[in-house]
């Protein structure tokens, strides 16, 4: 209660009508898998030309996952977070220039292509220095040739704890390549020539599922500095777990051999935290249709089939790819223009070139059933290639469509993060009415949208939290139980038009 001790006004806030709950993001991805060079903890890229920057350009030897991004962007979507993955014994390339130690900004041998050099600073200051930071993405490139593909340029660096210039918090703050720290006693480094990176390699190869499944724990720890992480904590699809925005999860490489047993996990990852959605895909070479089928049973996952052929700008040529990534950028895509609520199919898959193989209807007509969502060849008839199914790997029929899965999904997380206000109010009437009107409210917004069927409110939705969902037992315990319904709108899969020919009676 307010105090009033001394006469005078009061002015008071008091809060009146129901708290908006904010809709959560549906159209951000989750990326795994290995790439060219990197950090490992998930990054949050925004363009494909910012994982290149980060992550380097496509190599089908290591990855598809360069090739998912890339199709994840070119269909629409616009951020992802990426997670790089390295094998087992890994380790990170070093280079010590007199107390400022550096190492690469993720694991793998890409890390002793890196060199640094030390000059003088431009402003001619004596105790500030300027550092290169040089990137050979050939391995067989002369070591006598500095030139590189990527040149990082700090200037004007300085020695001094707690400069706005020193070394230490500029080149960390701003590399894409490398992370330095300096020892007890920090001074400038003497000038020296280029100087290449050492001791960095990339592990056990080939990866297996346990590389791509990854950990929680801190990536290196560093006899220098044991206080630090330096190239963070977590990988792989430990990592992403705990990264709460991502809507959708992807790992390009599932289709590789051994690798199979990825999309249990990606699955499993979904089905745990019902916060996101699996994009799955099957092995290359699957021209028999009777040999194509799901495994699992989940409605928190859709499998899409056959690979796709794109155009591959850095070896110029065409390749096969999985479907995954593109398919990923139409949900973004029809998240953003259309709603979480619009199945993500009769759109057209953007840079793809061809398919694997042409799926006919006969063909689908076998596949659909089994939840199995085909992207379709119709530029006879000038309509593109286009994804031509909507369906969840789920066999219950409540759950069959994308759509209905991700706007439970959606409307789920918008109403827990927005009513954590509720946690330890009072547990009665007022509280109740409280939650019954804030719910309310959002879901009138979401039927509004278009997103819930029904001609009026009543037909849409309804919530309730009264004494007809808790029993004595439940408040007695501290447990507010509220009760809602929802009428998700479902795609119109099957259009059929019924027609008949209309004959002119006689006159009588």
């Amino acid at each position: 209660m307010p105090e009033y001790l001394s006469p005078g006004v009061y002015v008071e806030e008091i809060a009146t009508g129901p708290r908006p709950i904010e809709g959560v993001g549906t159209s951000t991805a989750g990326f795994v898998g290995p790439a060219e060079r990197g950090p490992e903890p998930p990054q949050l890229i925004a363009s494909w030309l910012e994982y290149q920057r980060r992550y380097g350009g496509h190599d089908p030897n290591r990855s598809y996952l360069s090739y998912a991004i890339q199709g994840f962007f070119d269909n629409g979507g616009v951020r992802c977070f990426v997670s790089r993955v390295v094998g087992t014994g890994a380790q990170v390339a070093t280079l010590v220039i007199g107390e400022l130690t550096i190492w690469a900004i993720g694991r793998g041998a890409w890390g002793n292509l890196v060199e640094i050099s030390i000059e003088p600073a431009k402003n001619k200051a004596a105790d500030q220095f300027r550092v290169l930071i040089g990137y050979k993405r050939d391995p067989n490139a002369n070591p006598a040739d500095n030139v590189f593909e990527i040149i990082e340029d700090f200037d004007n660096l300085s020695a001094t704890v707690g400069a706005s210039n020193n070394a230490e918090i500029v080149i960390n703050s701003g590399s894409n390549l490398v992370r330095v720290a300096w020892s007890n006693n920090p001074a400038r480094p003497a000038d020296a020539g280029y100087a290449p990176m050492a001791g960095g390699n990339d592990g056990a190869q080939p990866l297996v599922p346990a590389d791509y499944i990854g950990t929680y724990n801190a990536i290196i720890q560093t006899p220098q500095f044991p206080e630090t992480e330096p190239l963070g904590r977590s990988n792989g699809l430990r990592a992403i777990e705990m990264v709460d925005e991502v809507a959708i999860l992807v790992v390009p490489d599932e289709v590789r051999n051994g690798l199979e047993t990825l999309s249990d996990n990606v699955i499993n990852q979904c089905e745990s935290l019902k916060d996101r959605f699996g994009v799955v895909s099957g092995v290359q070479g699957q021209s028999n249709v009777t040999n194509v089928g799901v495994t699992n049973d989940t409605s928190y996952a859709a499998y899409y089939y056959p690979w796709i052929r794109i155009y591959d700008a850095a070896f110029n040529t065409t390749r096969l790819v999985p479907p995954s990534g593109h398919i990923a950028g139409i949900m973004a895509r029809t998240d953003i223009t259309r709603g979480v609520h619009k199945a993500p199919a009769n759109e057209v898959v953007r840079s793809a070139r061809n398919l694997e193989f042409p799926v006919t209807a006969a063909m689908q007509d076998i596949l659909n059933p089994q939840g199995i969502n085909c992207i379709r060849d119709f530029r006879s008839d000038g309509r593109g290639i286009r994804l031509w199914g909507a369906r969840t790997m789920s066999s219950d029929g409540m759950w069959k469509y994308v759509n209905v899965r991700r706007l439970f999904i959606f409307v789920e997380e918008s109403i827990i993060e927005g009513t954590q206000w509720v946690v330890f109010e009072p547990n009665d009437y007022g509280t109740w009415g409280d939650v019954t009107r804030t719910i309310t409210s959002f879901l009138n917004g979401v039927w509004r949208s278009g997103a819930l069927l029904g001609r009026t409110q009543q037909e849409a939705f309804f919530v309730r939290c009264d004494r007809t969902t808790m029993t004595q037992d439940d408040i007695d315990n501290g447990r507010l139980i509220c009760y809602i319904g929802i009428a998700p709108v479902k795609p119109a899969e099957f259009v059929i038009f019924r027609i008949s020919q209309k004959t002119a009676e006689a006159d009588a």
